[in-house]
């Protein structure tokens, strides 16, 4: 019944997928259109999503007797549900359709680069074994929902604000955001096609920071490994003999989580080089190809959501990413606080918005600054999510 339960809940998460790709065609057409006709359908169509996602969240609750919250795949499945909570409710109030046009790729980006992770039902392991894990996880994935919502905010405003062939620093930095979505959609594109497609596995056993023997899957020719890794080829039933696999010769100790590491390494060189194709075939800049997106876009409405959204997202996050951690860590691992690679990312994230309010409501960062500044906050956000998580070994490497 249990499994039953499971599939039946990555069955739903997977329409919801097709469905909010699919509803990028009536939002797009409502950019343009005159009617309101193409808005309605796509919000139907957003919402019914969501209410899969919602239940694939339920099922698989049920099905494994603890919230969907516990490793990579499904902490960033829950950040991509809640970054539908948030256009959703940004739409009730402000009845702005563009957040849509640029909301629902990044949810879709995030549900695909959350597939690439083990979707395995497993048991908790002893310090997720608390309330308090779906508690904190749970606020915190809300409040990157609704913060997120600032950066959308943010890149619309400057998309229309800043001109696309202006020679400034704004306009090279607004083309790098480009460049770097560009190059985190070859990172979730190359991942898959290897492991998936193309089934390319090379394994190396190590030893990892306490000294166990651990084994390392590379779904991409190894450019940075484990030191001493050794290269193998699984045989059956867990064992393993040496073999021959391309390495470069480049070995990092295991605080660094070379497999991941190297996957990273793999996706910068290729999306440097699609971002160079894609600069061909357009023959400008990405941002000149999207402005006439965001045409419509109010500055001054844009200005009001991403301030409103740091003002009800900061919190959130505060109560969810400091104080109940804080309250877990002191059930797992007893203590409140140890400055652990995640705990400090936490930390300056929580300051970084802190200093937000600050320059917004005292030193007058409105518009355009205020815009650069959510970016800021959500690419810090990312970094939190994908580098700290994976290159980074911590208590919080189960996650």
């Amino acid at each position: 019944m249990a499994s039953q339960l499971v599939t039946l809940s990555s069955t739903l998460l997977y329409a919801a997928f097709l469905l909010y790709l699919v509803a990028l065609l009536p939002l797009g057409a409502s950019i343009k259109s005159k009617s309101k006709k193409p808005e309605k359908i796509a919000l139907i169509m957003v919402v019914i999503g969501f209410v899969m996602q919602l239940s694939y969240f339920i099922l698989r609750w049920v099905a494994q007797g603890h919230a969907p919250v516990s490793n990579m795949y499904e902490f960033i499945t829950m950040f991509a549900i809640m970054l539908i909570a948030g256009y959703l409710i940004t739409y009730y109030y402000f009845r702005s359709t563009l957040f849509g046009l640029f909301a629902l790729p990044v949810s879709l980006l995030l549900t695909a680069y959350g597939s690439m992770f083990s979707r395995e039902v497993e048991p908790l392991i002893p310090a997720l074994q608390s309330s308090w894990l779906a508690i904190h996880v749970i606020t915190v994935t809300l409040a990157y929902g609704i913060l997120s919502m600032s950066a959308v905010a943010g890149l619309i405003y400057l998309l229309k604000a800043v001109p696309a062939t202006e020679k400034s620093w704004r306009a090279r930095f607004l083309e790098a955001v480009m460049a770097g979505i560009v190059i985190v959609v070859t990172f979730i594109a190359t991942t898959l096609i290897m492991q998936n497609v193309i089934g390319y596995q090379d394994d190396f056993i190590y030893q990892d920071k306490q000294g166990q023997t651990q084994v390392a899957e590379y779904h991409l020719p190894s450019l940075v490994n484990f030191e001493g890794a050794v290269a193998v080829e699984n045989v059956g039933d867990n064992n393993y003999e040496e073999a021959e696999h391309f390495h470069s010769g480049l070995n990092l100790p295991p605080i660094i989580d070379s497999q991941k590491l190297n996957t990273v390494i793999w996706s910068v060189i290729l999306g440097t080089i699609v971002y160079g194709i894609v600069r061909l075939i357009l023959r400008k800049r990405i941002i000149a190809a999207l402005k006439p997106w965001s045409s419509k876009a109010d500055l001054n409405l844009m200005d009001e959501i991403g301030y409103r959204s740091v003002i009800i997202g900061f919190p959130v996050f505060a109560l969810g990413g400091i104080f109940f951690a804080a309250i877990w860590a002191q059930i797992a691992w007893s203590r409140f606080w140890g400055w652990d690679p995640k705990e400090t990312w936490a930390f300056i994230t929580f300051m970084f918005y802190t200093i937000f309010l600050h320059l917004r409501l005292n030193r007058g960062y409105e518009g355009e600054k205020s815009a650069w500044l959510a970016i800021i906050g959500f690419l810090l956000i990312l970094f939190n999510l994908i580098a700290i998580n994976l290159l980074v070994a911590g208590l919080h490497s189960y996650a």
